[in-house]
């Protein structure tokens, strides 16, 4: 009789002690366990000689599933993303795992069959069966085309072929054999393939691939910091090219689930021979599961995917890459509320394999580790098939614009019609407009559950808030003095799209955004209208703003690039720049030349300034030296208690008792005032926080451990909490 203590999906901070009768699962390994009273998937994470509870409780592991156990390296890294990011064990050992794997039973292993024509089937002449068993003579001809077809094959030819196989075998023209479900892992030979006609690289990508090249088989850490257009991705690919070679695995990391796709294709068209695994949470649970298993065999050579990703266990692992590591959505806001970038950079230090982060405009945090020598630091300035864009601003004092864009504006996007080029509008604000108002008593439509505006969103004629979902239909007049005469303030992108509609009549017009994408396979549709040039004009959020190409693409026209720029948030102004300098790397990124048109009423300001000259360096180092004057990360550590509950006094009094605790570790830690949230209020819960800051990053985590424990002890009524280790927003 042995003792497994089990990691359980739940919010306690502690593992469960149960019996196994027979051999117990190694630590990785996946079991169904009675759980209160339901029966739930474990992941087994120690063994013990005796429980440390009475025997009277100690229950039973009721089955060892048949799927291959989390190795070594994920179970260190569950260990530290626990523990770094304050959160509970077994919330963080299924992060990162299929869903589909709570419900897996003993036939995740199962077997599958194919068939194949034997020496007497292959004897068989075209003519053997009548012209009237057209069937046979089809199913014939498959297996003559295919030496095995497996249940698929045979049910696209007709739904009686597989029985008619079956019938085969008792003629003896056909042979069953078995095949496991999940095949062995093998290495690749890319020599097998059709050699590519490859891009020339140019001095700076020769060089950015000989320095990485000469680290694979140990640990490193590299900023390979590049304009957008210069070539990034073929540096991943020459570099991913040599680790197959040598029979090792790459990960490769994106921000969104919109970049996989064509990412994907790019890998399957350069290295057709390359076993290809996409993981990210938009997929079918069987398929994330498959993908799942085939990286955990050793039988994907790349797996692409997004931050959950960080979590696949992959055996032959020999490089990572973090593609636009700057990108925010790298930052899990929920649960474990872990960072993948950093988590990459643990993960690659664990295997002892090289990670690189790319982007053309790098987090100050990642630049800053650059600078002072912690990261390798490789430039890509130049693009290779083209020059950089121009960037000019447009000072919108004084001007008029229709719906928000200028004249100059839109005598360019006429220029590019009349041209045969294509125009991307850009706003980052989806709808028709922000808000819906009376001119007369200054009403405006808000919604009952959060303190925010509703939207106006014109093609489905709701108002709807962007932070609960809540919709509501379209008042016909203020519901305060009666007028009907409400007017909708602002821009968002399908006024921008209804405003190029009235002004180009002829021209087709895309727009781009959360709404106009959501149905399955609705981007994908888009990037093939684009590349194909049926689109003259693109109106988009930051959906566009990143890590695509399209060739006619020559003009971007940024419509209200001051929304953000005097935000609270210290990071505001990386951010904007981060979005601008994105954007604009979209236009001209062939032969044909790009023009980049700013609007703005601040021209002078030090970012545009900065934008114009394409200069993210200056721009980030003037950036590090306010925030080292100011105290602020990556010169100090940070980290937020937040809270939440219907009660705004509950959550004020439970974050104030927080603060009263503040003698835990000394001086090293600051805390600062509770502050209600900055949207106060979503889905009828009040949120408040509170900021905790170190310039020791050990002096927090150990403060932050005893906090978190002493937070627990309380069991504050009605209030959920949670905390959030290096924060991207305040």
């Amino acid at each position: 009789m042995a003792i497994v203590r089990v990691a359980v999906d739940c919010p306690v901070d502690a593992l469960f002690d149960y019996r196994v009768a027979a051999e117990p699962p190694p630590a990785g390994g996946f079991v169904v366990v009675p759980f209160g009273r339901r029966r739930v998937l474990g992941l087994v994470l120690e063994h013990a000689q005796r429980a440390t509870v009475a025997d009277h409780r100690l229950r039973d592991v009721e089955r060892v599933l048949a799927v291959p156990p989390l190795p070594a390296d994920i179970l260190a890294l569950i260990r530290f993303a626990a523990e770094y990011y304050q959160c509970p064990i077994g919330q963080a050992a299924f992060a990162g795992l299929p869903t589909r794997l709570g419900r897996v039973r003993e036939a995740v292993t199962r077997t599958s069959w194919t068939y194949e024509l034997t020496p007497a089937g292959l004897a068989l002449a075209r003519d053997h069966f009548p012209p009237r068993a057209a069937l046979k003579r089809r199913l014939l001809e498959a297996f003559r085309a295919k030496p095995a077809l497996d249940r698929g094959d045979l049910a696209a030819i007709s739904a009686r072929a597989s029985a008619l196989a079956e019938a085969w075998i008792g003629e003896g023209w056909v042979a069953r054999r078995e095949t496991p479900a999940v095949e062995p892992a093998g290495k690749t030979s890319i020599a097998s393939a059709r050699p590519p006609v490859l891009p020339t690289l140019t001095d700076e990508q020769r060089a950015a691939v000989a320095a990485i090249a000469a680290s694979l088989g140990t640990f490193s850490a590299w900023l390979l910091e590049g304009v957008t257009g210069s070539g990034k991705t073929e540096v991943y690919f020459r570099l991913i090219e040599q680790v197959a070679a040598a029979g090792r695995q790459s990960l490769l990391m994106v921000p969104e689930i919109n970049l996989t796709p064509q990412l994907e294709a790019r890998l399957r068209e350069r290295f057709p021979a390359l076993r290809l695994a996409s993981l990210h949470s938009n997929l079918a649970e069987g398929e994330r599961m498959a993908n799942w298993l085939a990286a955990r065999q050793g039988r994907a050579d790349v797996v692409i995917g997004t931050r959950l990703s960080v979590f696949t266990p992959m055996p032959r692992l020999g490089f990572v890459v973090v593609d636009e590591e700057h990108d925010a959505s790298f930052k899990q806001q929920e649960g474990l509320r872990y960072c993948a970038r950093d988590l990459a950079i643990f993960l690659a230090r664990l295997r002892g394999v090289p990670v690189v982060l790319g982007s053309a405009t790098p987090s100050l945090e990642t630049y800053h580790n650059a600078r002072t020598g912690k990261f390798g630091h490789l430039h890509l300035a130049r693009r290779p098939a083209a020059g950089r864009p121009d960037i000019r601003l447009l000072d919108l004092r004084g001007h008029t614009r229709q719906a928000g864009i200028s004249d100059e504006a839109l005598r360019a996007v006429e220029a590019r019609l009349a041209r045969g080029e294509q125009s991307l509008v850009f706003l980052n604000r989806r709808g028709f407009a922000p808000a819906l108002a009376c001119g007369a008593c200054g009403w405006s439509a808000a919604c009952d559950r959060c303190n925010a505006r509703l939207v106006w969103h014109l093609a489905d004629a709701v108002l709807r808030c962007h932070y609960c979902g809540h919709e509501e239909s379209l008042p016909r007049r203020c519901p305060v003095c009666g007028n009907q005469d409400l007017k909708g303030l602002g821009q968002g992108t399908q006024r921008i799209e209804q405003a190029l509609s009235q002004r180009f009549a002829g021209a087709r017009i895309l727009r781009i955004d959360r709404d106009s994408t959501r149905r399955k396979h609705a981007w994908r549709a888009m990037q093939d209208d684009i590349r194909a040039e049926r689109v003259d004009i693109l109106v988009g959020t930051q959906m566009l703003a990143k890590g695509h190409d399209f060739p006619k693409l020559t003009l971007v026209v940024v419509v209200d690039a001051d929304a953000a720029l005097f935000s609270v948030d210290f990071r505001a102004a990386e951010r904007v720049f981060q979005q601008l300098m994105q954007v604009a790397g979209r236009a001209g990124r062939d032969r044909l030349p790009g023009e980049v048109l700013v609007q703005t009423q601040f021209p002078d300001h030090p970012l545009y300034r900065a934008l114009v000259r394409q200069d993210y360096r200056s721009y980030a180092d003037e950036l590090l030296a306010e925030r080292s004057r100011a105290g602020f990360p990556p010169f100090v550590h940070q980290a937020i208690l937040r809270a939440e509950s219907q009660s705004e006094a509950a959550v004020m009094r439970f974050l104030a008792h927080a603060a009263s605790l503040s003698g835990l570790d000394g001086e090293d830690v600051v805390l600062y005032d509770p502050v209600p949230a900055s949207v106060s209020k979503v889905a009828g819960h009040h949120r408040g926080h509170l900021l905790a800051q170190s310039a020791s990053r050990a002096a927090m985590q150990r403060f932050l451990s005893r906090w978190r424990a002493a937070l627990a002890q309380g069991k504050p009524a009605r209030v959920r909490w949670a905390l959030d280790v290096d924060p991207l927003e305040l």
